[in-house]
């Protein structure tokens, strides 16, 4: 039997002889996805608060207001003086304010924060409230509700907890057991051994690969019948994405435990480099959001392009010819870290 098929299996007795591991794999990812699912699962939209200023000298204008507002099972309509109805703006108890301007051209005035969506959003279903009750017999456009497949946020959210558990497999399964057996000396005793250094470093990619994609199974088949996650596209093209982003995520964890000596080195060069692509790669919100001067470096991240992949995969059914982007920069980063690492390793 080859020597690297024996270094494999190694490390899956090693890694099987631990439970804290296992749950940490395979139990913590999990749990974490039916947590945040559960959380951002859709829900139906909520009314929108609507406060009407009320002037005790001129009640009958608020009235009208807020009988004609009261119409549309969209809104919340409240009465409340205006100091009261400036702090529910403030703190968001509120989405609009309308303020009654009688002999005005359009009989009131809006108050709202431009800069929330729901205050803007309540502002313009006031005013169509408003306009469909002075216009009764307008003919009104028809309207049909949809639901499109992967428009949902657990559709977006879902792709990005898969990127971000390979990426945490890749950097704390390889990097820390590599730094692990060095602190331990095994690494040392490997040394006068006829073991090749190659064998040594692939066996750590192999073992860190099978385990992703039992990870990566269990983690599908949980949020199908969860939340009815599905690979749209071809699952070819699905597991391929994935066998090249574990493996470009195992090569920057062999390249951490290349040559730290301490475990509190493997552990800062770890998060150094884990944490700034939590935030930038779009795990739990579109890399989109940041400025246009950041987007070629966060495109330039493995973890972006593998969240781009992987959206496109499962929920647009993309094939390989929507993939170059993300296929090169996580072959480039995978090979590159693999031999800077296979150039460098030390076994002291």
């Amino acid at each position: 039997m080859s020597p690297l098929w024996q270094l494999t299996l190694a490390r899956f007795r090693e890694f099987y002889r631990e439970p804290a591991a296992l749950f940490w794999v395979y139990g913590f990812p999990l749990i974490l996805a039916c947590v945040l699912g559960m959380a951002f699962s859709e829900k139906p939209v909520p009314a929108s608060n609507v406060d009407i200023l009320f002037d005790p000298a001129n009640p009958s204008a608020a009235e009208k207001l807020r009988e004609k507002l009261g119409a549309d099972p969209g809104l919340n309509v409240a009465f409340n003086d205006e100091a009261t109805s400036r702090k529910r703006l403030r703190t968001s108890k509120t989405d609009v304010i309308v303020i009654p301007r009688p002999g005005t051209a359009g009989g009131h005035e809006y108050l709202f924060d431009e800069t929330r969506s729901e205050s803007v959003l309540a502002r313009n279903a006031a005013d169509r409230a408003l306009l469909r009750s002075a216009h009764p017999t307008q003919a009104l456009p028809t309207e049909t509700a949809v639901t499109e497949p992967g428009g949902r946020y657990i559709d977006f959210l879902i792709p990005g907890l898969l990127g971000m558990n390979l990426l945490g497999g890749g950097l704390f399964g390889v990097g820390f057991a590599v730094g692990d057996l060095r602190v331990r000396k095994l690494l040392k005793r490997f040394q006068a051994t006829p073991m090749r250094r190659s064998d040594f470093l692939l066996s750590m990619m192999l073992s860190r690969l099978i385990f992703t994609f039992i990870d990566i199974g269990l983690l599908l088949g949980v949020t199908y019948l969860v939340f009815d996650i599905r690979v749209r596209g071809n699952p070819l093209v699905f597991l391929a994405l994935v066998a090249i982003g574990g493996a470009g995520f195992a090569g920057l964890g062999l390249l951490i435990g290349s040559r730290a000596r301490t475990m509190e080195t493997v552990a800062g060069l770890v998060n150094a480099v884990m944490l700034p692509m939590y935030v930038l790669s779009g795990v739990f919100f579109s890399a989109a959001r940041f400025p246009e001067g950041m987007q070629p470096f966060i495109q330039a991240l493995p973890l972006t392009a593998l969240n781009d992949g992987l959206r496109a995969v499962m929920n647009d059914g993309a094939g390989w010819e929507a993939l170059p982007h993300p296929l090169i920069v996580l072959t480039l980063w995978g090979g590159i870290s693999f031999a800077i690492a296979l150039r460098i390793f030390r076994w002291r």
